[in-house]
């Protein structure tokens, strides 16, 4: 009994033919109607083949695979189908079927994606081992380690339990298969898809089991593979299960469109393709109706749905140059929705998928018809996403493996890497199995900018928290803050898409990070190394500072008890570098704005004949003068000694205070002065006043302060606005 008599509901297959998927134009077919599964199998346990003839049972499977791979070598499939038919001999499916019916109908699914004959001959033997007495070596006997391999994978996911208590641990042995070969995890998806095709011949209460895994997890593994055609009628089958209701009034809506005397989506079409060949721009218009699930959201934004909400239109052309080209034509001849626009293409999604979205408005009565802009192979990929690109791990030998021995993944080296990463450091299968349900359900993300021009992927509403956790794993424990496009800002600060992120980075191997980072942390990776982190550290001692404080209690004088937040040193001695006229006068520089050589300054005089000497764009000589203060000529003399005040603002951590005026005596800089203020959102304002005994150690002195990790910004003393 095949899907569709068991399971009415079911929506039937989105194959890239069924769903308007145009294949490259080496590459064109017809589309292939419906295979009868069951009328294959009863071919493959009565037809027989001689050896070197392919069997009749998988010719549907060859000229799918032909389509994609004209010269490919069909001997292992032949070699598979006998292996696999023989040793499946005698079982059948829970639907009626010869099990033969099964591997065939996964192949299948396969060879219309365009996997490479490897993926195919694995999926005809993936389920041998499992229920058959064929072993692993024989299989990487006959037909090589590659196929040992995936076949391998695909057994141990084959031993899934759908209970609620294996589903965690199960599911951390998909993604360990997954990142060492996506090609098992392609197998995966199509053996699911076939088996929710028949899922009718099961009670009730399994086919909602199931549905609801393959919902919550199988869906977005094929959404971040990018395997569209799959993802979409997984999609349809299961709201067809958990939803039957809503499934049959979108069918209703479906049939009640198809019966209108009108179709917009017609007319514009035939309007774009008019306009793209008078620029003589060669394309394809092709319009994609909507699937079930994408037109049931669009009705729940829009009540009615109007003719161009069934679907949209889809150009294709030879080049991304194309692409561009067409836009241009569009949006000059057309009536543009600019705020549809989207350039996937200049920056992919997270899962190989590139095309420029577009919207015009229909002149008669103001539809909006999406329109999407790609290259055949960009809808390659986007229908069959890391199916379409063959084998990803034919590369040299030399960059196969990873550092620590596993395959580097090409396709998604990413996403991929980051789940690898943070399932192994998840405590237990239960925080794995939340955190990856949560993850999956993430399916929209950003990409930021780093000053080496590198990007980070990241999931939408992820902080500054995320982005160093993913740039610098368990590292990211020493970060001391960010800039984001130039601006200091919070690890809490929350990135857009196109952001450019500076993290501030501390050298303490020892750094923990703040507790408060976890109300923060968007992505598993950062929240699972916290954790981890936290959990770790030692119980806090009676004497321990505040987290929010410096985490610095030395000071230069004597412990940080002893002085308070503002602690002047003894009296300095004055400068005698700056010459005076009449002179012999006493001359002090002012400490409102501490002028040093070379900046332009000017003097007067208060009591006991002193003569305070200003810089000239200080805010006090203003104030002075308009109260009537006669200016002193004053100019710096041969003496290159100075006092400086400079303002330095970090990021508290422990001994902070103790490098950064390490740093500044090692320059030769004598401290007069030195304030404090308390800190501000773990951050820390430090103001000294120094003397150098030459001025021309300024810059290095103010390079060696911003050189302390921890210290953001280093600079002199600002003169006082007018009327302060």
């Amino acid at each position: 009994m095949n899907a569709e008599a068991v399971n009415p509901a079911s929506p039937g297959p989105v194959t890239p033919a069924s769903a308007g998927a145009v294949p490259s134009a080496g590459a064109r077919r017809k589309s292939r109607p419906r295979i009868d599964l069951r009328r294959l199998g009863r071919a493959a346990l009565l037809g027989s083949a001689s050896r070197g003839r392919l069997p009749d049972a998988i010719g549907h499977v060859v000229e799918a695979h032909r389509a994609h791979h004209p010269d490919a070598d069909l001997d292992p499939l032949r070699r598979a189908y006998v292996l696999a038919e023989s040793s499946h001999r005698g079982q059948m499916r829970k639907s009626g079927e010869p099990y033969i019916t099964h591997p065939l109908a996964v192949t299948l699914i396969l060879a219309e994606l365009g996997a490479e004959t490897t993926t195919l001959t694995a999926s005809l033997l993936h389920d041998t081992v499992e229920d058959t007495d064929v072993t692993l070596d024989q299989v990487g006997e006959q037909f090589g380690a590659e196929v040992r391999y995936l076949v391998d994978g695909v057994t141990k996911l084959e031993k899934v339990d759908y209970g609620a208590a294996a589903e965690p641990e199960t599911f951390r042995k998909m993604l360990l298969a997954t990142g060492n070969d996506v090609r098992v995890m392609s197998i995966k998806l199509a053996d699911r898809l076939h088996n929710m095709r028949t899922l009718g011949v099961m009670r009730r209460e399994k086919q909602e089991r199931i549905a609801k895994v393959t919902r919550d997890v199988l869906i977005p593994l094929a959404e971040r593979l990018g395997v569209q055609a799959l993802k979409s009628e997984l999609e349809d089958l299961v709201f067809a299960v958990m939803h039957p209701e809503e499934y049959e009034h979108t069918r209703e809506l479906i049939d009640q469109n198809a019966a209108r005397a009108d179709d917009p989506l017609a007319e514009v079409a035939e309007d774009v393709r008019k306009v793209l060949r008078e620029a003589d721009i060669n394309a394809e218009v092709l319009i994609r109706p909507r699937h079930f699930v994408s037109l049931h959201r669009v009705s729940r934004k829009r009540d009615p749905l109007r003719g161009a909400d069934f679907g949209r239109l889809l150009v294709l052309v030879q080049e991304d140059a194309d692409c561009y080209a067409v836009l241009g034509e569009l949006h000059t001849c057309m009536t543009p929705v600019v705020s549809e626009f989207k350039d996937f293409i200049a920056v992919p999604k997270f899962n190989l998928y590139q095309s420029l979205h577009t919207a015009v408005a229909r002149p008669s009565d103001g539809q909006v018809v999406e329109v999407l802009i790609r290259t055949h192979q960009m809808h390659n990929v986007a229908e069959a996403g890391v199916v379409a690109l063959g084998n990803p791990y034919a590369t040299p030998a030399e960059e196969q493996t990873a550092g620590d021995g596993e395959r580097v993944d090409p396709t998604r080296p990413g996403w991929l890497s980051r789940l690898l990463d943070w399932q192994r450091g998840a405590p237990d299968p239960d925080t794995f199995w939340s955190t990856l349900r949560e993850d999956l359900a993430q399916d929209r993300e950003i990409t930021v900018f780093r000053p080496d021009g590198g990007t980070l992927g990241l999931p939408e509403g992820a902080t500054c928290v995320d982005a160093a956790y993913a740039q610098y794993g368990e590292d990211a424990h020493a970060c001391m803050g960010a800039r984001v496009n130039g601006r200091l800002a919070t690890m809490s600060t929350v990135l857009r898409d196109g952001d450019g992120v500076q993290l501030l980075m501390g050298q303490d191997p020892a750094s923990e990070p703040s507790s408060d980072w976890l109300e923060h942390a968007h992505t598993p990776a950062a929240r699972i190394a916290i954790q981890r982190r936290l959990a770790a550290r030692p119980a806090p001692a009676d004497t321990e500072a505040p987290a929010a404080d410096t985490g610095d209690r030395t000071h230069p004088g004597g412990p940080a008890d002893e002085a308070p937040a503002h602690a002047p040193r003894p009296a300095a001695r004055e400068s005698a570098d700056v010459l005076v006229d009449p002179p012999g006068a006493t001359v002090r520089l002012a400490g409102c704005c501490t002028p040093v050589p070379p900046d332009p300054i000017t003097g007067f005089a208060v009591r006991g004949g002193v003569v305070t000497v200003h810089r000239a764009e200080c805010g006090a000589v203003d104030r002075m003068k308009g109260a009537g203060r006669p200016e002193v000529g004053v100019r710096w003399g041969d003496g290159t000694e100075c006092r400086v005040t400079l303002l330095a603002e970090s990021f508290g951590r422990p001994h902070l205070l103790a490098d950064l005026t390490e740093a500044m005596a090692l320059e030769g800089a004598e401290i007069v002065s030195a304030t404090v203020e308390p800190p501000d959102r773990q951050r820390v304002r430090h103001t000294y006043t120094v003397l150098l005994p030459d001025a021309a150690r300024l810059p290095a002195l103010m390079r060696a302060m911003r050189d302390v990790a921890g210290v953001y910004d280093v600079s002199r003393s600002q003169p006082q606005p007018t009327g302060a």
